[in-house]
């Protein structure tokens, strides 16, 4: 119901991971609105490459280019 109320262009999102059908209802999480997947998996990378920076103190900065 919400979501018919927003703007067309309005972005879904959420911090995850989420819980379909209590905290979001499934209709949202998988509208053409929702970007909850591509924060997935942008998630993913993002993690892993504070995890490469934080393990090598960003000494080996050069290696990822």
């Amino acid at each position: 119901k919400r979501l018919a109320l927003c703007k067309p262009d309005v972005a879904v999102i959420h911090p995850g991971p989420m819980n379909r059908g209590i905290e979001i209802g499934y209709d949202v999480a998988y509208d053409e609105s929702s970007w909850i997947q591509e924060e997935v998996r942008n998630g993913v990378a993002v993690r892993m490459a504070l995890e490469y920076l934080t393990l090598t103190e960003g000494k080996d900065i050069d290696a990822l280019n």
